[in-house]
């Protein structure tokens, strides 16, 4: 009995020091595998609050988090004072979200303010354009939004028939609009600007359109990027109407005018009846001969016949 109480001790102890000995490769094996990963990250900063545009980068809405080494974005900031170098001032330019990355070109230049300059790609202008309530859709505009800008103009040599509405430009990115959610009274401030991001030439063709007619803003659905091609010029004329009072009388001076041409006249040519032919009057012989029993006797007569 105590020979197989030490056998069965034996076992136990062997088999825990077999337990203890896969346990210990097991932690080293896990910290090895956590070293590892961590030799491969670098620090990123990221916005520690959501970032709206205008708003001062400081030390309360930044934190710092671990990237791949090999997944780092471009443009990051690896310390604080990278981010803000000499204590300058950065403005954010384009909002944020929590923990997205702070990239330099989400941030204005260093000790300056916000300004769309940044905004704007290379070659690209920013033009701004009166509006109105109804003129900028009344409201419902917003930056980054893509419009179409009209032209409405009177024609030389004319009065108000001669007004014309144009299609100026296509796909048009708003880059800013002054449109405050709320204003000293409360209410909210429709746009009286809006600054559009155009090339050169079309910057200049804003400028001269202001000066010789009315300019409108048409939103476009989102995404859509592909232009309609050559538009037509929109008149006067074009404002017709059907209907005037309920009835289904056209004006007559809107009624179309329908010219019927002439059917071509059909000439028949009659081919003239075929003249008869003369009836040539036949002769008939003038001896008939006479038989009465067996004596025959001849009598001449005369005359034609038919």
């Amino acid at each position: 009995m105590r020979r197989q109480t030490l056998i069965a001790l034996g076992v136990a102890l062997v088999l825990g020091l077999v337990a203890v000995y896969l346990v210990n490769i097991f932690l080293s094996t896990n910290q090895q595998r956590v070293e590892q990963a961590n030799v491969g990250t670098t620090k990123v900063a990221v916005a520690a609050v959501p970032l709206a545009y205008g708003t001062d980068i400081t030390p309360d809405k930044v934190k710092f988090v671990d990237y791949p080494a090999s997944s780092v974005p471009e443009g990051s900031f690896a310390t604080y004072n990278q981010l803000t170098p000499e204590g300058k001032r950065r403005v954010v330019l384009r909002a944020m979200t929590m923990n997205e990355p702070i990239l330099a070109s989400k941030l204005g230049g260093e000790g300056l303010g916000p300004s769309i300059a940044y905004l704007l790609p290379d070659g690209m202008r920013a033009a701004a354009v009166r509006v109105n309530d109804v003129s900028g859709v009344a409201g419902f505009i917003q930056p980054t939004d893509a419009v179409d800008v009209l032209i409405t103009r009177q024609m030389p040599g004319g009065g108000t028939e001669r007004t014309v509405t144009d299609v100026l430009l296509q796909n048009i990115k708003v880059v800013a609009i002054d449109q405050n959610a709320q204003g000293p009274n409360g209410q909210p401030v429709l746009a009286r600007t809006a600054t559009l991001e155009v090339s050169p030439m079309d910057s200049q063709k804003l400028a001269l359109a202001q000066q010789v007619g009315s300019l409108s803003l048409v939103l476009r659905k989102a995404g859509q990027d592909q232009d309609f091609g050559r538009v037509q010029t929109v008149s006067m004329n074009d404002l017709r109407y059907s209907y005037y009072n309920g009835s289904a009388a056209m004006a007559a001076s809107e009624a179309p005018k329908v010219t019927v041409a002439a059917a071509p006249r059909r000439v028949i040519v009659r081919q003239p009846a075929p003249r008869p032919r003369p009836v040539v009057p036949q002769r008939i012989p003038n001896n008939v001969e006479v038989v009465r029993g067996t004596q025959g006797s001849n009598y001449e007569v005369g005359g034609y016949g038919s």
